[in-house]
């Protein structure tokens, strides 16, 4: 088995930056390196997706988790949307979504969602959610009706969802899956040893337990993500690639963290282009169907890939 590679120290590069961006890079383990530069470009196409999410006044993940990746995404046409709110009722040091008691459901969503599903010609549609821990179900009948309408409006686009471990409960879990979506992902986020700090509302176990009931069912790819740079070491991102495949995990992607703002968990070291490349190779040693793992990866980045392999 490959040893994964140490991390090495990056270059210096400048940016141009807001008060408060400058208050999170102060926070940072050195200057940021280069191949986290991002080159923001705009075409047509992502005002098109634009103007079709805010008059459908729909939610992506592209803005709500500050995602580096939205111009590229947007202009090409495609967008992962939020489902049931913008207001997560989870408190993780990670993550850029609003926290708080969420408003009620818009029964209307999933039409809202098919309809700019069919308008923006997407292929491959990439939907999430945010927590919804106050509703019986954790808002599993909601995502499955949303999976409804995309197949009755575009039957022939495919399908991956984004979902929240919903407590563990299994029934929810199972409602969600019986509506044929084509991916299902669950992300682990981080390693065993941080759950508490980075993940304090989620169980590691947990989230295992879902991926395996996600992967005991025929026709469905199970898929999940992990976040690099909260402290963890790179032998324990290997044991979360073994314990992913022990429950018949299939795709796994992996990125650099970064705090969005000074209220999150700061970087705590920045992983470089080669171990990223170093983890891919592993993926594929153990058996996984397709992996993406690079700098800037997040768990809806290029998705379409993975359905193509």
């Amino acid at each position: 088995m490959t040893q994964l590679i140490t991390i090495t120290e990056p270059r210096t590069t400048t940016f141009s930056l807001n008060r408060d961006q400058r208050r999170v890079r102060k926070r940072e383990p050195g200057p940021r390196p280069p191949w986290l530069t991002v080159r923001y470009s705009r075409n047509r196409t992502f005002s098109a997706v634009e103007d079709t999410k805010t008059g459908l006044g729909l939610v992506t993940v592209c803005e709500e988790a500050m995602c580096p990746n939205i111009d590229e995404c947007w202009s090409a046409g495609t967008a992962t949307f939020m489902l049931m709110g913008d207001i997560c009722t989870r408190r993780c040091g990670f993550c850029a979504v609003q926290k708080g008691m969420p408003r009620p459901l818009d029964g209307d969503e999933p039409r809202k969602i098919a309809e700019a599903i069919a308008t923006m010609g997407v292929q491959h549609a990439v939907i999430t959610s945010v927590n919804r821990d106050e509703l019986p179900d954790g808002g599993a009948a909601h995502i499955a009706a949303t999976v409804d309408a995309i197949r009755e409006l575009v039957p022939a686009t495919t399908i991956e969802l984004l979902i929240p471990d919903h407590l563990g409960q299994r029934d929810a879990i199972e409602h969600i899956l019986d509506s044929g979506p084509d991916i299902v992902a669950h992300n682990m986020e981080t390693v065993a040893r941080l759950y508490r700090r980075v993940r304090p509302q989620a169980q590691y176990q947990r989230s295992l337990d879902v991926l395996n009931w996600i992967g005991q069912r025929d026709g469905i790819i199970s898929k999940t993500g992990l976040m690099m740079g909260l402290g963890e070491t790179n032998s324990e991102v290997f044991d979360v690639m073994q314990d992913l495949r022990a429950v018949d995990c299939e795709i796994f992607t992996v990125g650099q963290y970064l705090s969005p703002t000074t209220r999150h968990l700061p970087v705590e070291r920045w992983v470089t282009p080669d171990t990223f490349d170093e983890i891919a190779e592993l993926g594929r040693q153990l058996g996984f169907s397709h992996v993406e793992s690079g700098p800037l990866v997040r768990s809806s980045y290029m998705a379409h890939r993975a359905i193509e392999h």
